[in-house]
């Protein structure tokens, strides 16, 4: 057996050229006419209204949390409660405007468990940012309702959740989520080289992320070039905005790549359920549960041990690599502040292993890694 990597694209490398190279010979290649049919086809395959595309999904958080901040005149000091199990550009986003992240605990799903979300709303307060952890759902509407009950404002981090649905309707769609952010990095279910999509649900908000996402800009580049050709040299500068916009070379990847995503999210479930079969019957291994696991994208696949390294190790002798998603982020410098107010993710934290996920795996290999799994740890 060759190397497995826990994380490995697939490319459409003969759509994807095609695209490329209809940029090229327009001689566009940065936000213009690409990155305008993705964000078209986006809203058509999700059900957004709204959908700007940017270089990160990580640039598309800093937005939502700016955004939302001069909107609803938050303060510097203001509160944000978020997850300490994610990748840290979900936290960052935060401090970059000088609000502060409130950590909350997970569930068993772990994505933000509602009852201790609930606990740690005070008087500063302003938003929830709930991370759809493997492309999980979690107790999403529980946390919508808090949000509703308490006034706040929710910034849904979709980085994971390319393909999610519940009952055929994407969650970041649900009547209260105020803003969606979807990545596009390099190894997600919808790669490109980085990229992603933010999606406000007010149209205002959508139109004020266009502007600030182009430098504050209010009339990028290709809205100034004419059918003519005329280039049109006259703009304002509407906000001190960030240069976050999308290349059209990166929307033509995905533009290629967005009609394999539900059979590529098809075979991630069959993937997951092979290994849950297999590690059932093993009670020193804990799945983490998916709630209507049917629809989930299943970005990556958790299990929990008691001896993580030792299973790496042993893994990697094998020429299996697995990874880890993610160290808890309170154990990092910026965030100590909050250690020890989530005792399950910091638990579970030194025990969850990702399991390699991916379109190159096939059912042998899947039978293989969980065989060497199941016989390591007992």
């Amino acid at each position: 057996m060759s190397t497995i990597q826990v994380l490995k694209p697939k490319f459409h490398i003969d759509e994807c050229l095609a695209q490329i190279r209809e940029c090229l010979e327009k001689g566009w290649t940065g936000s213009g006419f690409k990155t305008a049919q993705l964000e078209t086809a986006w809203k058509a395959y999700t059900g957004h209204q709204n959908a700007c595309f940017l270089n990160s999904n990580t640039a598309g958080l800093h937005l939502a949390v700016n955004i939302l901040k001069r909107r609803y005149g938050w303060q510097d000091g203001d509160e944000i409660i978020s997850t300490p199990i994610t990748f840290v550009s979900t936290n960052h986003a935060i401090l970059y405007e000088n609000l502060k992240p409130r950590f909350a605990d997970v569930d068993e799903y772990l994505c933000l468990d509602p009852v201790d979300v609930e606990k740690k709303i005070n008087e500063k307060t302003r938003a929830v940012a709930f991370v759809g952890y493997g492309g999980r759902v979690g107790q999403l509407d529980k946390i919508i309702a808090l949000c509703k009950k308490h006034n706040l404002r929710l910034i849904l981090d979709a980085a994971h959740m390319a393909g999610t649905r519940v009952n055929g309707v994407m969650p970041g769609t649900w009547d209260g989520v105020d803003v969606t952010v979807y990545s596009y990095q390099a190894v997600k279910n919808l790669p490109t080289g980085d990229s992603g999509m933010i999606c406000f649900a007010d149209p205002e908000l959508d139109a004020e992320c266009r502007k600030v996402s182009w430098m504050g800009i209010n009339k990028d580049t290709y809205a100034r070039t004419s059918s003519e050709g005329t280039y049109k040299w006259n703009y304002g500068v509407d906000y001190v905005g960030f240069k976050y916009n999308g290349n059209a070379i990166m929307a033509a990847i995905a533009l290629a790549q967005l009609p394999y995503l539900d059979e590529e999210n098809a075979r991630r479930r069959e993937i997951a359920a092979m290994y849950d079969a297999t590690f059932a019957g093993n009670p020193k291994i804990q799945i983490i549960p998916a709630p209507h696991r049917e629809e989930c994208s299943f970005h990556i696949y958790e299990i929990a041990v008691p001896d993580r390294e030792g299973l790496l190790s042993e893994l990697a002798k094998n020429d299996i690599y697995g990874g880890v998603h993610y160290r808890d982020n309170t154990e990092f410098s910026m965030y100590t502040y909050a250690q020890g107010t989530c005792p399950h993710a910091h638990e579970i934290s030194q025990h969850i292993i990702t399991m390699p996920l991916h379109m190159y795996l096939t059912d042998e290999d899947v039978a293989k890694i969980a065989g060497i799994v199941n016989s390591f740890v007992k």
